[in-house]
């Protein structure tokens, strides 16, 4: 047992001291992005391969940077020093809190249920079912010794224990799995009509997103590099843009008190787009959508990370959520070149229109089986030489996008 407790410790410091000499290597300078601020462009990968996440047609432009209703990365002026001030019981509000071993604070009605179930039923119930079978270990260890108890019983059966300790486990798993149930359907629950759709798109390393009921405009998000990891005049993470590793040079933006769509998918492999603060984990994967919604109830700024491993910087790839006010949200989306949906006559939000054609879904039929036909002889390796692909599934070298390692 301590043989492998070494193997596991001497592989961990190996893959650290493998990360810190990944960070530690030179970083050359990334060429500039036409029609781009130099200070707002990311770190430069290896190779001199642009790290800017790149955008599809569909990507609008920047907003004036000269509007005071925007930041520098296009958002609402929000600065995490501030917002992310820890609450009363000493607690950040949207990001982890140093030695605190606790739920973040929930600002989703699931997370908050969440958090009292935690709470008030299953750690009480694990602390006293653990402290009942250690108290039942040392009465066992001090009474049936062989010194306290030299001639040992013979009995094999006991009728009364057995059906106690047969009915009892299943009484509170049954009570457990109420409330777990009824929280899971809550965590799947379609979105109402109305609802805001977001739709986040995981890549190797780095996160896009979309918004289709408000004219699909596009952004995408890369972490944000210390100051001692980028070039002159690039930028770099400051305390006003979030904690290292969590903070992004473009921040989602999303309503408060206005229901979110939120559909994930993927580009290259299985990726999970997670906010704690939410109680938020979806997972992304290619040629698949998947769907929830949750409400937040209180403006602010928060941070999540992906929490699939996708490659070798699967920790790289952090998420910044922006809770405002629907006017202000208004405001953004309009800065972003993109269009707020209608209302109907009693005054409520219309439901999205856009279609998000999803691969075997009735929206989406695919190829009737009577008209099938056999697909034509790909080539022969013997004959013709196969054509290369482009991008890896775990390395990103010569694919467009985040450069990688």
């Amino acid at each position: 047992m301590m043989g492998l407790k070494g193997i596991v410790i001497a592989a961990g410091l190996a893959v650290a001291g493998l990360s810190a000499a990944v960070q530690a290597a030179p970083q050359a300078a990334a060429p500039a992005v036409q029609g781009t601020d130099p200070g707002q462009q990311a770190a430069a990968a290896p190779g001199n391969v642009s790290n800017v996440a790149p955008t599809t047609a569909s990507a609008t432009p920047p907003a004036d940077a000269a509007s005071p209703a925007l930041a520098m990365d296009g958002a609402p002026a929000m600065s995490s020093a501030e917002v992310n001030k820890a609450g009363p019981d000493g607690r950040n509000i949207g990001r982890p809190t140093d030695g605190m071993f606790d739920i973040q604070p929930q600002v989703t009605r699931n997370g908050q249920f969440a958090y009292w179930f935690h709470n008030k039923i299953l750690f009480p119930l694990i602390t006293i079912i653990s402290l009942f079978v250690l108290a039942l270990l040392i009465w066992v260890v001090i009474r049936f010794r062989q010194a306290a108890n030299p001639v040992p019983s013979k009995t094999s059966h006991n009728t009364a224990i057995e059906v106690i300790w047969t009915l009892a486990p299943v009484a509170i798993l049954v009570a457990i799995a109420i409330p777990s149930i009824g929280l899971l359907q809550a965590q799947f629950k379609p979105a109402p009509a109305g609802a805001v759709t977001l739709k986040a798109i995981g890549n190797q390393w780095y996160w896009t997103y979309q918004y289709p009921d408000n004219g699909g405009f596009e952004i995408t998000a890369n972490m944000l590099k210390e100051k001692d990891q980028v070039a002159a005049g690039e930028r770099f993470r400051t305390d006003a843009d979030g904690p290292r590793l969590l903070a992004a040079d473009n921040r989602v933006v999303l309503p408060v008190g206005v229901p979110i769509r939120l559909i994930t998918t993927s580009n290259d492999v299985i990726h999970s787009w997670a906010i704690p603060a939410f109680w938020m984990k979806l997972d992304a994967i290619p040629g698949r959508l998947n769907e929830s919604s949750f409400t937040i109830e209180r403006p602010g700024l928060y941070f999540g990370q992906c929490s699939e491993l996708c490659g070798p910087r699967h920790a790289f790839m952090p998420i910044a959520v922006e809770a405002v006010p629907p006017a202000q949200f208004a405001a953004w989306v309009r800065a972003k070149g993109g269009t707020m949906p209608g209302r109907n006559a009693d005054g409520t939000a219309k439901s999205s229109d856009k279609v998000i054609p999803q691969p075997g879904a009735d929206a989406n039929p695919t190829e009737k089986a009577g008209e099938f036909a056999t697909p034509p002889a790909g080539l022969d390796p013997a004959t013709k030489p196969l054509p290369a692909t482009p991008q890896g599934a775990t390395n990103n070298r010569t694919g467009a996008g985040n450069a990688g390692m």
